[in-house]
């Protein structure tokens, strides 16, 4: 399943900064899913993927690992997409942060 980039265009806030196109669902590795994700809306996240974190905001479950719970770890895509929280909503994919997380895990040069 690929995901069009288009869908959630950076140019609809103002932001030019070009995603890369050749980043997609099927090559991503969910690098941005082992990031901390702070539920700052209700998008309808089960209550069993929040957790609190230690100033008693709520943040999507993490495993021992580090991973987002809600990530199926065999196919490495959200298992809760359409309800998925605001932030990763907003953390586009082949965005500059994405490249730069992807660099971070090892996956780019």
């Amino acid at each position: 399943m690929n995901i069009p980039i288009t869908d959630v265009s950076p140019f609809a806030t103002g932001d030019t900064t070009p995603v890369n196109p050749e980043i997609t669902c099927s090559n991503c590795q969910a690098c941005c899913c082992r990031l901390e994700v702070i539920l700052l809306t209700d998008t309808g996240v089960p209550d069993y993927l929040i957790d609190e974190d230690e100033w008693g905001g709520e943040v999507m479950r993490r495993l021992d690992d580090g991973w987002c719970a809600a990530v199926d770890r065999e196919t490495l895509m959200c298992t809760i997409y359409d309800r998925r929280p605001q932030l990763c909503r907003d953390y586009e994919m082949g965005s500059p942060e994405c490249e730069d997380e992807r660099k971070e895990n090892g996956l780019d040069q």
